[in-house]
């Protein structure tokens, strides 16, 4: 998706006349030459090319009485076309994905999950803000960085906070609503895991799983709702949970940290209950709340469990119904949904994405 509200239209613009009109009518009497388009999207982002525009010219004439442009109708080279200008009922499914002059957070945003999510966010076209807890931001969140392009739109910035310091965190959310004066999204990826039993947990195990996966997802929400209340933008938080909140998984001990994602989904239903009308003397209306629950994904955390634990990816791959485990860019799509008005009457729900693990 593109800025100021333009969308690519992923037509093709290399015009190849196969048949020349006479050759057709010779042929099969007096049927329309077909013309087909080769090209990749991108290529419309392309500089014109003059020796294009007489194919284009030609493929754009109006050649039927149906109100509704056609394809060939809408191809215009080295341009992007406005939704609104082009006739209604085009591209109306598309732009409620698209992102373009909003702000978003998404914390545990330097790797994984929560990168993968960011990056689908700012190819919306979203200028999205990564929080997490390292000095400088990972090499991968470099390498996404990179593979940005202009036309997306949106851009990947990174900001240093741990979500277990609470006014850190509150810091940094306040200064990037107040740099744009809105907050239209936060995606709650920050987590850890610790594979134990649970009779090998002490106070302080059970007590840092929580303060980050329970604890710090609510804070993350409560102080990105202020904002949104602050600056009254009909926002969308989604809070990262897990399939493991559902069930208990065989071949991964791990009683906490399935716990505490079952906490987050009630978390959802609660803060979705409690803003969705609104809150505060300020308040909006019209705070979405969502939870995503994740299936086995392949994430820096999840690889360490592949390598210690032996037979677990095995185990994993054949309790789901694609035999196989996830990977942190099958979310994007997810995540993009969640926080666009794609999904403008989804609040205080779970959404699933764990291939049919949780089916059987």
């Amino acid at each position: 998706m593109a800025q100021g509200g333009y969308l690519p239209q992923h037509f093709p613009i290399h015009c190849e006349q196969r048949t020349s009109r006479a050759e057709k009518r010779s042929l099969k009497g007096s049927s329309p030459v077909r013309r087909e388009f080769h090209s990749a999207p991108r290529s419309l982002y392309r500089q014109p090319n003059p020796a294009n525009q007489h194919a284009i010219a030609s493929a754009t004439q109006q050649t039927s009485k149906d109100p509704r442009p056609r394809a060939s109708q809408v191809i215009s080279e080295g341009h992007l076309i406005k939704p609104e200008s082009i006739q209604p009922g085009v591209n109306k499914t598309f732009n409620r994905f698209d992102m373009a002059g909003t702000a978003t957070i998404v914390t545990g945003g330097s790797q994984g999950l929560g990168l993968a999510m960011a990056e689908g966010l700012a190819e919306a076209g979203s200028k999205v803000y990564c929080i997490d807890r390292g000095d400088q931001p990972s090499q991968h969140f470099k390498v996404a960085s990179e593979r940005l392009l202009p036309y997306d739109g949106g851009q990947l910035h990174y900001r240093q906070a741990d979500i277990t310091d609470t006014k850190a965190l509150d810091n940094a959310i306040a200064d990037i609503a107040a740099e744009h004066q809105r907050l239209d999204g936060v995606i709650a990826a920050a987590g850890i895991m610790k594979v134990s039993p649970a009779l090998e947990y002490d106070v302080e195990d059970a007590r840092k799983m929580l303060d980050v996966n329970f604890t710090g997802v609510l804070m993350t929400a409560t102080s990105a709702a202020r904002q949104m209340m602050k600056y009254k933008t009909q926002g969308s938080i989604c809070l990262v949970a897990s399939m493991s909140g559902l069930i208990a998984n065989k071949g991964l001990i791990s009683p906490v940290y399935n716990a505490s994602k079952a906490a987050v989904i009630q978390l959802a239903r609660s803060l979705s209950m409690e803003w969705g009308r609104g809150g505060g003397e300020e308040g909006v209306n019209g705070i979405r709340v969502n939870c995503l629950s994740p299936g086995h994904i392949v994430t820096p955390m999840v690889r360490k469990n592949l390598e210690e634990i032996p037979g677990v990816r095995e185990t994993w791959e054949s309790e789901n119904m694609m035999g196989r485990i996830s990977e942190p860019e099958e979310f994007k799509g997810a995540g993009l949904f969640l926080l666009s008005k794609a999904s403008s009457f989804m609040t205080g729900n779970n959404l699933v994405i764990d291939g049919g693990h949780t089916a059987w």
